[in-house]
């Protein structure tokens, strides 16, 4: 004798449409690496164009042969394309931290004002805030830290 067995009920929740929502922190944290994509990129951009710019003056180049300029580009945006990617933003980081501290040899070298000399530096903590904040990967390679925890 077989006997139906009736399905049991089975609650379905209906599927929401809507996507996690990021903390304040990794929001501040994505803003902050938005930020400096547009710059980073930007930067790396006009190095291709730069002697084509309409009030072009060689003083642009710190010094460098208008020859070296697309090259530099090329490495900024390299470097800024790793950083872009999830996957290689320490990477990216790392390699931008570099890049930024030969800007701040150069404008040394060359006699720029402080806040030539600054501005590299605060690109890079922009760099390295928005990683940190939007990446708890890197929380745990810092001593202060508490959310490596």
């Amino acid at each position: 004798m077989s006997q139906a067995i009736a399905p049991a009920a089975v609650a379905v929740s209906p599927v929401s449409s809507k996507r996690p929502v990021a903390s304040k922190r990794v929001l501040a944290g994505r803003i902050l690496t938005g930020l400096s994509l547009l710059f980073l990129t930007f930067d790396g951009a006009i190095k291709f164009y730069i002697a084509k710019l309409p009030n072009f003056d060689e003083k642009l180049t710190l010094g460098f042969s208008l020859d070296a300029m697309p090259k530099l580009g090329a490495i900024l945006l390299a470097c800024t394309a790793l950083y872009a990617f999830p996957r290689t933003a320490v990477l990216g980081a790392v390699l931008l931290t570099g890049y930024l501290g030969g800007a701040v040899a150069t404008h040394m070298r060359v006699g720029g004002p402080a806040f030539s000399l600054l501005f590299p530096f605060i690109v890079g903590a922009v760099v390295w805030g928005g990683l940190f904040l939007r990446d708890d990967r890197l929380a745990a390679f810092l001593p202060w830290s508490k959310r490596a925890e």
